[in-house]
């Protein structure tokens, strides 16, 4: 074999691995989540109340299923008397789309201290547990929020078509479905909704999404992939030299 097609050979080794490595990395599953304007009219005991609140949905996988954080950065609806610790739980749902549907109710726990009257309501993080029904790029969107407080209720909808929240690509337990990767993004206001499936599990701090984990994992094994192929022609070319000496 000639030195020329030996190099050949060796630069097809290190090209096939190059293109080994960003497989790896493009068939990463993809995550986003972006906060969310939500125009909430509120259903009071004392009339009709309106308000506007960034909401942002996380999500953590936990097994075959995901924990589902919902949380407002404003108050919405208030109260005409104070309200005392305690005296005010919140819940919501979620609705789910894309490649699954349905709804995820979260729930969260009463308020910790006195809400004053005549002051937006601030929810607490709110929580549920979504497991997949089929698999593919699911998106979150914030839905009804319901507020008991004093014996009354106060029922929130939002009311300008808020785009999802948060999306993602999951799989079905039993890989039901067809799989579909790749990330969502909404427009000014866009949060996504995701599979029906209900809970009230609590999750602390939730900054990441489980799939961006893995997009990091599989980075680190695709730069692995690049290094051994890179060796190994450095090898190769070593050992063909010192033959032809």
């Amino acid at each position: 074999m000639s030195y020329r097609t030996y190099q050949k050979r060796t630069a097809a080794l290190a090209f096939a691995a190059a293109l080994a490595g960003s497989a790896v990395l493009t068939a990463a599953p993809a995550a986003q989540a972006q906060v969310v304007d939500v125009n909430y009219q509120c259903k009071t005991p004392i009339g009709d109340k309106s308000a506007v609140s960034p909401i942002d949905i996380k999500g953590v996988k936990s097994g075959s299923s995901y924990k589902l954080t919902m949380s407002w950065q404003k108050g919405v609806s208030s109260s005409p008397v104070e309200l005392g610790k305690g005296a005010m739980t919140p819940s919501a749902v979620i609705k789910v789309g894309g490649a699954d549907s349905g709804t995820v109710a979260v729930s969260g726990p009463a308020n910790a201290a006195a809400i004053p009257a005549n002051t937006p309501i601030k929810i607490n993080d709110l929580s549920g547990t979504y497991t997949p029904k089929k698999s593919g790029k699911v998106t979150f969107t914030a839905g009804v929020l319901t507020i008991k407080a004093l014996g009354t209720t106060t029922t929130c909808t939002p009311s300008n078509s808020p785009g999802p929240s948060l999306t993602l690509d999951v799989a079905a337990a039993g890989g039901s479905g067809s799989s579909t990767s790749g990330s969502s993004s909404s427009g000014s206001s866009g949060s996504g909704s995701s599979g029906s499936q209900s809970g009230t599990d609590s999750g602390g701090s939730l900054p990441q999404t489980g799939p961006e984990d893995s997009v990091v994992a599989l980075g680190t094994l695709g730069g692995t992939v690049l290094l051994a192929g890179a060796a190994g022609v450095l090898w190769l070319t070593r050992r063909h030299q010192a033959v032809r000496r």
